[in-house]
C-alpha cells in the first residue's frame, strides 16, 4: 500500500500545478506595492482611531 501512495503524489499535484501556472486574462491584476501601502494605510488610521477613542 505505501508504494500505492507514493506513485499517485506527483500525478496528484501535476493539477494544482497547472492551475496555478495559468494566468487568466480577465482577472484583476494588482500591484504588490498597492497591497503594501494598504497595509501600511490600515495600520495608520487603525493607530490613529486607537488615540481618538480608546479602549
Amino acid at each position: 500500500m505505501a508504494g500505492d501512495k507514493e506513485k499517485s503524489g506527483f500525478q496528484s499535484s501535476a493539477g494544482l500545478i497547472r492551475y496555478f501556472d495559468s494566468e487568466d486574462e480577465k482577472s484583476i491584476k494588482i500591484h504588490p506595492y498597492f497591497v503594501l501601502g494598504m497595509a501600511i494605510a490600515t495600520i495608520i488610521v487603525v493607530t490613529a482611531l486607537e488615540y481618538v477613542w480608546p479602549t
